[in-house]
């Protein structure tokens, strides 16, 4: 059994994403902490999405899609740069695109994987990209959500 979790600094579990890391404030990815990472896992990786884009974006939307982080890491900082292992968001943007929603509150989900491999992704893949790559190598996963309104 693992303890394999995703954490953050700047809010706790299902409450209020700081406003600084919203689309239209400094567009930047919260701190997240990674600990418990089981011992055989070759590399990390991290989406963010938002589940509650469903109703105004007929679609769950992407925010962060991130891979291939090294399995030593245990802080994930503010402005997290990882070379050729970021994703595009459904912006349009490779990287991070931070909390926007458009009616109201909603909640954003950051899911860690503990991965027994490295990804072999071209840089700017999706996240249906990644889900895919993913199938059948993930050790561990765990979930943060935060909650964001405009």
């Amino acid at each position: 059994m693992s303890s394999f979790t995703i954490r953050s600094p700047a809010f706790d579990d299902g409450a209020p994403i700081p406003e600084e890391y919203g689309y239209t404030e400094r567009n930047v990815n919260p701190p997240l902490s990674l600990a418990g990472v089981p011992d055989d896992t070759e590399s990390l990786a991290v989406v963010m999405d938002d589940p509650d884009a469903l109703e105004p974006a007929g679609k769950i939307w992407d925010h962060w899609v991130v891979w291939n982080v090294p399995p030593d890491v245990t802080t994930i900082p503010e402005e997290y740069d990882v070379a050729d292992g970021e994703g595009r968001n459904d912006f349009g943007e490779r990287g991070y695109g931070g909390p926007n929603p458009p009616d109201g509150r909603h909640t954003y989900r950051f899911v860690a994987y503990a991965l027994d491999t490295t990804l072999s992704l071209q840089p700017g893949a999706t996240k249906d990209d990644l889900e895919s790559a993913i199938e059948g190598h993930v050790l561990a996963e765990d979930m943060l959500e935060g909650t964001y309104v405009p």
